[in-house]
């Protein structure tokens, strides 16, 4: 367990969460314009420029982003510094160092970002269909207990992914990640069979004791200012950003 009581003793942080859309970059279609992903055939030159303006947006040096080779994995990684490239084969990152921001990409899986604020641990996590159901989110709660987080003590962010409503997939999938990821079942809007995989994680953290969970509404797949494999491919990448900031004891949360 890394000790911070002394750190903390002085100097507090909070625990910031920031969600991209489409809109603001440089890349051109079918990538237009904020694409944050360096993997989908974009020119890597406006990539770059997107990722530098990501870093200024939020008050960040560029390399205290830490990025993921995402492989719709269970692989969780724990980090304390920058890294000068992706980290490998992982498709979930957990910090207690603040002022490093963790990105994880998506244009239809779910990206989670997680926090103890009182601990100060914090993570991003993608959780794809095959993430999720192989158990990439017990993983990296395991991960996050490992350097003294709690369950009852973080809260989880479930930001932009395909809905239920529309990510349609074969009976037989349905059934299979039903039965490792219960409560993503669902019927589309068009009457067949689907998967709302947040509900699945949501029903999967609130079971683990993760005391508060938000999900944000959006549909990547109806709403057009952001990304969706399913409905455009070749298409960007959205990113979920969480990272710790040091604050002066007494100042208001944003």
């Amino acid at each position: 367990m890394h000790d911070r009581s002394g750190e903390r003793a002085d100097r507090q942080v909070r625990t910031r969460r920031v969600t991209t859309t489409r809109a603001g970059g440089f890349s051109r279609a079918p990538y237009d314009s904020f694409n944050l992903g360096d993997h989908v055939g974009d020119d890597p030159e406006a990539v770059r420029r997107n990722r530098i303006r990501l870093a200024e947006g939020i008050g960040l040096a560029p390399d205290r982003l830490v990025w993921m080779e995402q492989v719709h994995g269970r692989n969780v990684e724990i980090v304390d510094g920058p890294r000068p490239e992706a980290v490998p084969v992982t498709d979930a990152l957990v910090t207690t160092t603040p002022d490093l921001a963790l990105v994880v990409l998506s244009a239809d899986c779910v990206p989670l970002l997680l926090s103890d604020d009182e601990a100060g641990v914090i993570a991003a996590v993608h959780a794809g269909r095959v993430g999720a159901r192989i158990g990439i989110v017990p993983r990296v709660l395991e991960a996050m207990r490992s350097v003294g987080a709690k369950p009852e003590r973080i809260g989880a962010f479930l930001g932009p992914a395909a809905s239920g409503r529309q990510y349609e997939v074969p009976a037989a999938m349905r059934a299979d990640v039903e039965e490792h990821l219960p409560g993503s079942a669902t019927t589309t809007a068009k009457g067949t069979p689907g998967l709302d995989l947040r509900a699945g994680i949501h029903r999967q953290l609130t079971e683990a004791g993760v005391g508060a969970i938000a999900i944000d509404p959006r549909c990547t797949i109806e709403d057009r200012t952001l990304f969706s494999h399913r409905r455009s491919a070749p298409t960007g990448r959205i990113a979920g950003v969480v990272w710790m900031e040091y604050v002066t004891p007494g100042e208001p949360a944003l």
